[in-house]
């Protein structure tokens, strides 16, 4: 995390999950970053992130992706997988930072 903060990147996370669901995960998993919550889909359906059936007992849930979003709010850099298990290393979306020359470290 600390690698993010120097270059200027600010995490950010979206689940479906309602507010108190969001806040416990976060909690549990000792996140250092916000998960914020959206069981409306109001963010997760625009960026074309509804995983239909895809969590357990098949509801649905948001995909996995990664996003490097600019100051302007330009989607720079997408990482999207169809398993809820796979996920960008935070190494990966730190080189790709730096090969956009966005966020280099200070």
């Amino acid at each position: 995390m600390s690698e993010f903060g120097k270059r200027g990147i600010r995490v950010v996370a979206v689940s479906v999950d309602p507010v108190e669901v969001s806040r416990t995960l976060g909690e549990k998993a000792g996140l250092t970053f916000p998960l914020l919550s959206d069981p409306e889909m109001k963010v997760i359906r625009p960026y074309d992130l509804l995983h239909i059936g895809g969590g357990p007992k098949g509801v649905n849930i948001a995909r996995p992706a990664e996003f490097l979003i600019d100051p302007t709010g330009t989607v720079r850099w997408v990482n999207l997988t169809d398993s809820i298990r796979v996920r960008a290393s935070g190494d990966q979306v730190l080189k790709e930072a730096d090969k956009l020359g966005w966020g280099a470290p200070q």
